[in-house]
């Protein structure tokens, strides 16, 4: 499942203390006040119970839309980029200075990750679209719980659910390739690791690699039927047995390679980047080892289907070793006692978290891919040890003969957005500086509320404490 980031929150920014526009002198202040929009709704979001959020995840990408055309706008009228066919004079009086909270960067337990002070447009225009391709991972997340709701949904729903929840990664991946090329044309690097070249390189790769996953998922039944059986409200097994239709085996297996080597390719560009929260490299690493996993798998589906029961209860034991759980008889007896018992209580607690909806899927799919390996491994050996009583090989060859992935997704350059004619012509008026500085001057130093209503300390809650009576 895709990763569960954090949106971060900011600091006030004035546009108009910093540049100045002759001919469109309402730009930097409605610049200004899109953003203050678009900064008390990241507040908002930040202070939301986990089940609400979810649902201000639109609230929150159109103000990001709202406001990305006017930052695009003044970049465009300081590199002397037209736009819509007119030029746009922005005069730079000093560098823009704003703050940023870190969410990808480790801090110390307990404490809440630092606002870091960056200097120049690109620190601004970079962090927006970083948080434009966090939110479309989002909603992917959202999208994609309801593979796991109470009801089991249609082959129709499912392909639905799949193909629009890969449309936000793919849209996501775009975002953070584009992010990186910005970056990496910045002369000094940033401030904070989480917008420089090599970490937004390395979610664009995750994105793709999830991406290719779903392409896979979509018509993977296997998943499905394990889900079904979980499910204590499903009833539709006293009806009928899950349909499990032949798939493309070895096409699969390709696809699922590839996933795995755009993980292995973000995790090694996370590697060389320090201070990086190791929640998203251990995720990156579980992405890496459930796509080789899966490719096992459907390898092992293709020789089944080919009549090679032995070879595919080998490649299911390969399939266990990618995933960490050990495919030999010695390393499968690790699973035994209290070792089964860990494996069975961070199941139950997963499957709490799907039905919770809050922070699950951290583990980018491991321990759903273990279940499915673990289904057909006990069917298989069931049928080979009362009919085909066929020799079970080593896996340890067939993992070192793995062949290349296959690319299914050809991940579409970005397209910024820009301003109307109509807009533009609205930004020549004189604009309204008061409202304008409001929005802009309101409480930069907080992220928690107002200071209005808190009080001093030890007095009583809503009680008039400015004064003795």
């Amino acid at each position: 499942m895709p990763y569960s980031f954090n949106l971060p929150t900011t600091s006030a920014l004035t546009f108009s203390a910093f540049l100045t526009s002759t001919f469109h002198p309402s730009l930097p202040f409605t610049a200004t006040t899109q953003r203050a929009v678009l900064r008390d709704l990241l507040k908002k979001h930040k202070r939301l119970p986990p089940k609400s959020k979810p649902s201000h995840l639109t609230s929150v990408l159109s103000a990001l839309e709202h406001y990305l055309p006017y930052v695009f706008a003044i970049d465009a009228g300081l590199s002397g980029t037209p736009v819509a066919d007119e030029e746009i004079n922005i005069v730079l009086e000093r560098d823009i200075e704003v703050e940023w909270r870190t969410t990808l960067s480790s801090t110390i337990p307990g404490r809440e990750p630092p606002r870091i002070k960056g200097k120049g447009l690109d620190y601004e225009f970079c962090y927006i679209l970083h948080t434009v391709a966090c939110v479309y991972t989002l909603l992917a997340r959202v999208t994609l719980h309801a593979l796991h709701a109470s009801t089991t949904p249609t082959i129709e729903q499912r392909t639905g659910i799949i193909t629009t929840a890969t449309k936000y990664l793919l849209q996501s991946n775009s975002i953070h390739s584009y992010v990186m090329s910005r970056a990496g044309e910045v002369p000094t690097p940033f401030p904070t690791a989480d917008i420089s070249p090599s970490v937004q390189g390395a979610l664009a790769a995750v994105a793709l690699a999830e991406a290719t996953l779903l392409a896979v998922l979509k018509d993977d039944p296997y998943p499905a039927v394990v889900a079904q059986d979980r499910n204590k409200n499903d009833k539709e097994w006293m009806v009928k047995a899950p349909e499990i239709p032949k798939v493309r085996a070895h096409l699969f297996a390709r696809l699922c390679l590839a996933a795995a080597e755009h993980a292995g390719k973000a995790k090694a560009m996370l590697s060389s980047t320090k201070g990086i929260d190791n929640s998203l490299t251990t995720y990156v690493d579980d992405l890496r080892k459930t796509s080789r996993a899966k490719a096992c798998r459907f390898f092992a589906i293709d020789a089944e289907l080919g009549g090679k029961t032995g070879e595919g209860i080998a490649w299911l034991e390969g399939g266990k070793v990618e995933l960490g759980y050990g495919g030999t008889k010695d390393e499968a007896s690790k699973t035994k006692g209290l070792a089964r018992l860990r494996k069975d209580w961070t199941e139950r607690r997963e499957d709490k978290k799907i039905e919770r909806g809050g922070e699950w899927g951290s583990d980018a799919g491991r321990l759903e891919e273990a279940r499915v390996i673990e289904m057909l491994e006990k069917k298989w050996n069931k049928v080979n040890d009362m009919i085909n009583t066929q020799i079970v090989p080593p896996s340890g060859p067939l993992l070192a003969n793995l062949p290349s992935g296959r690319q299914i997704h050809s991940p579409k350059q970005y397209v910024p957005p820009k301003l109307d004619e109509d807009t533009l012509a609205r930004m020549r008026a004189p604009p309204d500086v008061d409202d304008a500085m409001m929005a802009g001057d309101d409480d930069a130093s907080s992220d928690e509320g107002p200071e209005e209503g808190r009080g001093l300390p030890g007095g009583f809650p809503g009680g008039n404490n400015g004064s003795y009576y």
